[in-house]
């Protein structure tokens, strides 16, 4: 079982910044990915940017120079700052684990808004 705790959301202007934080906890394997997706109303959960516990990240054409992702893997924490931000970024914002026991599980958070607007 994994917890993750989301935190850094809010309104923010076009062109502004953003930090958002996720915390994990639990039983968590040894090799891992934990990401970042978005919702906006009446659209699909899509993949923002996720980062592997060896470092490796990706990212989503949209959010490519503008979002960048990182860990803290003595915290089990994944950051996700986001600059440039343009209203078409608003959506609800859900961290992700995947574990990777012999059986591998996804974990969601509750999801952080995230609204541009002027």
């Amino acid at each position: 079982q994994v917890t993750l705790v989301e935190s850094g959301g809010g309104l923010v202007q076009p062109g502004g910044s953003l930090r958002l934080s996720c915390a994990a906890s639990g039983c968590i394997s040894r090799s891992y990915i934990m990401g970042w997706y978005r919702q906006a109303p009446g659209k699909q959960r899509e993949l923002v940017a996720d980062i592997t516990s060896s470092g490796n990240t990706n990212y989503a054409d949209s959010v490519k120079g503008r979002f960048t992702i990182s860990r803290d893997g003595a915290k089990n924490t994944v950051y996700l700052q986001m600059n440039s931000l343009q209203p078409e970024d608003t959506a609800v914002y859900y961290c992700k684990i995947k574990t990777m026991f012999y059986n591998s599980n996804d974990y969601w958070g509750q999801g952080t808004q995230v609204t541009v607007s002027s």
